[in-house]
């Protein structure tokens, strides 16, 4: 929610990043050509150097800009920000080089000079963001720069939103009333709370509320112009979250039809050049997987023949994108004898109620009789995983992704296969890193959904360096 404190503190990074780049620069030149006797390639005095930094320096911003730098988005979720800082700034060294190259004039001293300004750059950006931040948390703790919020609506986001905006320190806003139900209004945190709508309108002075959230369309369109009418008559914010999450989950594009506001909402953000870009970004790195861990194949292929005799893999049919049927391929952990039917079924089979129940409950068991000595090694380092990436190399699934599900499990969520589907199942995925074994099934489709909904690149790769560490350390969800 864009507020004056909001545009105010991005105008304050725009400052800041602005003399910290000049400062980088600074360093960059002093470093190589006055602390380094060495000889340079060319005869740049400081002042040229400087004022031609200068004035390249509002295009960097734009870069910066450009990557959501100064958005509420990107500020405040702290790797998101380190990492975009990494990009512009690599694109503003490029940006720089280039300049120099197109007009001819030199503009670095020595080759040195772009390096030390890239690496002083991104730390010092760094710290500048964490100082800001720091200060910005300090003076909300104390009360300043502070939007005092009135939430009005009788979903159960009307909870989440006044809970979620409670941390101050955090948020920027101080929650002052709800006005809902009782159970729209969080445990613990003091505040008026109003039945009527009216009644909270009339208090909007008294407890000084310099921001409206609506929650919920009522049915009187009267009522919904008063709540409105109220913000323009104060000369406060006024901010409508929808309390269905369909209409914020997925992509959401806001257009004029026929005069009026219309919002198109897709059922996922991977789509278009996300899509396109998620694909190559498959494609390359399951390549390079494959060329790179081939003798770890060679080897648990010799150790599965003589450890594990039969089938080397195993493959199961899924389901992935648009419910489409693939072929995973794993490695063989279990007796050969099994994995043909329904794991209760083969439960059953061998006597074993409980494990039977077990599996329908949860879609997996803790003990599995069926899988092997080494099959459970296999298991437990996830290397029984690794002929997927032939499945990602193919298209059929990506490196990242929800869980693909076996055809007789579409049956226990109908309502949410559809969506589920909307993107391409994965090897890794949300669940998988989330370090909790303990999940209903609902419970995990419920985080793969999260995932379907929210997908960003950045996302992705979070979720693969977290499978790393997972997997080393042997612990995660199984």
């Amino acid at each position: 929610m864009p507020t004056k404190n909001t545009k105010f503190y991005s105008l304050i990074l725009i400052i800041v990043d602005t003399l910290v780049l000049l400062g980088a620069f600074s360093l960059a030149y002093i470093a190589r050509v006055q602390l380094d006797p060495r000889p340079l390639l060319e005869n740049v005095s400081a002042y040229d150097f400087f004022l031609a930094f200068l004035a390249i320096v509002p295009l960097w911003i734009i870069v910066f800009a450009s990557l959501g730098l100064y958005q509420a988005r990107t500020y405040n979720r702290r790797l998101i920000e380190w990492a975009k800082i990494g990009i512009g700034v690599f694109i503003g060294v490029l940006m720089v080089i280039g300049w120099e190259y197109a007009s001819g004039i030199n503009i670095f001293p020595a080759r040195l000079v772009p390096a030390y300004a890239l690496v002083y750059s991104f730390f010092l950006l760094l710290f500048e963001r964490e100082a800001l931040r720091f200060i910005r948390g300090l003076l909300f703790r104390f009360g300043y720069g502070v939007s005092r919020v009135l939430v009005i609506g009788t979903s159960a986001s009307t909870h989440d939103i006044a809970e979620s905006l409670s941390n101050t320190k955090r948020s920027g806003y101080k929650i002052v009333a709800v006005a809902g139900p009782q159970s729209a209004v969080p445990l613990g945190l003091a505040i008026e709370h109003f039945t009527s709508v009216e009644s909270a309108l009339k208090s909007i002075k008294d407890l000084n509320i310099s921001t409206i959230i609506q929650t919920d369309l009522y049915d009187s369109a009267e009522r919904n112009q008063r709540i409105l009418g109220a913000a323009q008559t104060n000369h406060i914010s006024y901010n409508f979250i929808p309390g269905e999450p369909e209409f914020y989950a997925g992509k959401n594009t806001v257009d004029v039809f026929l005069g009026y506001p219309m919002i198109t909402v897709s059922q996922t953000p991977l789509v278009g050049w996300g899509a396109i870009a998620k694909a190559v970004f498959d494609g390359i790195l399951s390549t390079l997987l494959i060329v790179v861990l081939s003798p770890v194949y060679l080897l648990l292929i010799i150790l599965q023949l003589i450890f594990n005799p039969g089938p080397i893999f195993y493959v199961s049919k899924r389901l992935s994108q648009f419910s489409k049927p693939v072929n995973l391929i794993k490695f063989r952990s279990m007796n050969a004898k099994y994995g043909k039917k329904d794991a209760a079924d083969e439960f059953r089979a061998m006597g074993r109620e409980d494990l039977a129940v077990e599996y329908e409950q949860h879609r997996k068991v803790k003990n599995d009789p069926r899988i092997t000595r080494f099959g459970n090694f296999l298991r437990v380092t996830s290397l029984d995983e690794l002929p997927q990436l032939f499945n990602v190399f193919r298209g059929e699934l990506s490196l990242v992704g929800p869980r693909p599900i076996l055809p007789q499990e579409a049956k226990f969520s109908r309502s949410r296969t559809a969506l589920l589907h909307s993107v391409k199942s994965g090897v890794t995925g949300l669940w998988q890193v989330s370090g909790r074994s303990n999940l209903s099934f609902e419970e995990r489709i419920e985080l793969e959904l999260f995932y379907a909904q929210n997908w960003s690149f950045w996302l992705d790769i979070k979720i693969l360096f977290k499978t790393i560490g997972v997997v080393l350390r042997k612990r995660g969800a199984k």
